[in-house]
């Protein structure tokens, strides 16, 4: 099993697997909505090294990177902003294994917000396992249709199960 850890995106070689496995998982998710405009496939290294996120990573016994978790947190509740697995590594439950992690450890009873791709499947029904709330869809370019998730500051801990990267 996977153990989770703090990334420091200052350590070269860290914010390099970062951000090779984001671009592979984008990747993925473009092919799964219909839709190669993804703001983080066209990210540089140091743009995602600037970004105010924080980020935790799922690291296996070798202390390989298999995927990440990014997040924001304001007025006390917590935006999501990415989670992505290694494709070699999807569904092995470490998307799964992420989230509940930063559910349960990180911000638990905080309210918590999401989005993805409509049509990405997985992501969907990972967010859905966890407690997370449909809200409305929403366009933000044409050709992207983008659906938004809430879980409530009470809801309780998120049940297991297998995901694969999902956009935040």
């Amino acid at each position: 099993m996977p153990q989770i850890r703090t990334l420091d995106l200052t350590d070269d070689a860290t914010a390099a697997a970062v951000h090779r496995i984001g671009r592979a998982a984008y990747a993925v998710e473009a092919e799964l909505i219909g839709f190669d405009g993804i703001p983080a496939l066209g990210e540089s290294l140091a743009g995602m090294r600037a970004l105010p996120l924080n980020w935790v990573g799922a690291l296996s016994g070798d202390g390989s990177l298999d995927g990440f978790l990014a997040w924001e947190e304001a007025d006390g509740s917590v935006s999501l902003d990415r989670l992505c697995v290694d494709p070699g590594r999807f569904r092995r439950g470490v998307a799964s294994l992420l989230l509940r992690h930063a559910l349960d450890e990180l911000f638990p009873g905080r309210p918590v917000e999401v989005t993805t791709g409509a049509a990405n499947a997985p992501a969907m029904a990972l967010y859905e396992r966890a407690g997370f709330t449909r809200g409305p869809d929403f366009s933000p370019v044409p050709g992207l249709t983008m659906a938004s998730f809430g879980r409530a500051a009470s809801a309780t801990s998120c049940e297991g199960g297998r995901g694969s990267s999902g956009q935040g």
